[in-house]
């Protein structure tokens, strides 16, 4: 059988633009490769054929200067002009926190309607091990052609870190995992025009770990230095002071910051994935759980601080004007998925507080059955505050103009770090 190669993909497709196939999208783009980008949200279509972005990773401007390669659609036929298929679609938790895999089946099932001969399909959404061969090969292999000889099937995991000026497309290493060997050189030749380096490994299943893994070591590591400060704190020791200078150690270990808890679209449910699959194999991931744990009560944690640092003053939180400053689960990006932000808002409310927000890269957002809306930060409303509550170090907050108008800082992100004040109290 004749190898693929790269100068067979004329075409790409890519479903769910979103943080992850967005960046593809344009990374493909720039390589002159003609991308046909799929998606069912009417609006962001919209706004993208007007040369606009709605994510910070991707500019306005990239996106004009590439709408001569690149074609945004919710039209899922497009799929017929495609040498490959890409799919980028979001994998959230259910209410029982098991995987729900249903936007990758159903964009599978869309794919498999129009497939053809020689069609290279890669799945890029984050999922158990085990997805791509179960899931995807036998639904495309009902239409009668054979993966790895007429079709070619892998799996590569999406390494997106939002509002990360260094790493991008090109410069993360893609890992890539095929099917069959035809099939794991197809994906490695399709990558190879946009990344500087692709590595293979020997299947999908193995590729699919290889993404839990990271994140889940993520994860794990952020709960301890979570735990950790809050026997800090106990102890009467500065965390930050700890974490900071036990970085100076050039080998074994590596600085994780504690928070208000984790968020975005892997930390806080790709672990989950791992523990949903290992109990199938009659296995306790016990780490995993006990990391959730401590990451998902760290909102009270928070909230128990607000309430050591108000009674100081003499005050409750019920009856008190709170303001949060950040809302988004990270430091110069707009994605408020999982956001520790939201359940801090939410105790705060069912304790009788009263809760504002501001947030740069988060204008407004719909939660807890309301629509909220940032305020505009002014030196009356911060004096006007009876507690600001830092949750998103973003860059563009000045710091010091906060703290000399605010009257009572919790900073749970070590933002004010250098600046003197006996109003600041740290998480």
């Amino acid at each position: 059988m004749e190898s693929r190669s790269i100068y067979t993909v004329n075409t790409v497709a890519i479903i769910g633009l979103g943080y992850v196939g967005l960046p593809l999208a344009m990374a493909f783009a720039e390589k002159g490769i003609r991308v046909v980008g799929i998606d069912i949200d009417t609006n962001k279509v919209s706004i993208l054929k007007g040369g606009k972005s709605y994510i910070e990773d991707v500019s306005d401007e990239e996106i004009r200067q590439n709408l001569r390669y690149f074609f945004p659609t919710t039209d899922f036929s497009a799929l017929q002009e495609a040498d490959a298929v890409i799919i980028c679609v979001p994998t959230p938790l259910n209410k029982t926190k098991d995987p729900d895999i249903s936007y990758i089946a159903q964009a599978a099932k869309i794919v498999s309607e129009y497939i053809h001969t020689g069609i290279l399909i890669v799945l890029e959404s984050t999922t158990y091990p085990g997805t791509t061969e179960e899931i995807l090969k036998p639904l495309f292999e009902e239409k009668g052609l054979e993966v790895g000889r007429d079709i070619f099937l892998a799996y590569s995991p999406e390494r997106v870190d939002p509002g990360n000026k260094k790493f991008k497309v090109g410069n993360i290493p893609k890992i890539v995992g095929g099917v069959t060997r035809e099939c794991t050189k197809g994906a490695v030749e399709l990558y190879s025009i946009i990344c500087e380096n692709v590595f293979p490994v020997s299947s999908p299943r193995a590729a699919e770990a290889i993404k839990l893994l990271e994140n889940t070591f993520r994860a794990v590591n952020i709960a301890l230095v979570n735990e950790f400060a809050q026997l800090c704190h106990r102890m009467g020791i500065d965390i930050w002071e700890v974490v900071e200078a036990a970085s100076t150690k050039p080998f074994g270990f590596m600085s994780f910051r504690p928070g208000a808890g984790i968020g975005g679209h892997c930390i806080p449910v790709d672990p989950l994935f791992l523990s949903w699959r290992a109990r199938l194999f009659n296995f306790n991931t016990r780490l995993i759980y006990i990391a959730d744990d401590i990451n998902r009560k760290m909102p009270e944690y928070v909230v128990y601080r607000l309430f050591e640092v108000l009674n100081e003053m003499g005050r409750s939180i019920k009856g008190s004007k709170m303001l949060i400053l950040g809302v988004a689960y990270k430091e110069d990006v707009g994605d408020i998925r999982e956001s520790p932000a939201l359940e801090v808002i939410k105790l705060i409310l069912d304790k009788g507080g009263e809760v504002i927000y501001n947030d740069p890269y988060v204008p407004e957002f719909h939660d807890l059955g309301r629509q909220w809306k940032s305020v505009r930060l002014s030196e009356s409303l911060l004096k006007e505050t009876d507690a600001v509550v830092i949750i998103t170090n973003h860059s563009s907050y000045d710091w010091r103009w906060i703290v000399e108008n605010a009257g009572c800082i919790l900073d749970c992100q070590n933002a004010t770090k250098g600046i003197s004040s006996e109003k600041i109290h740290k998480l």
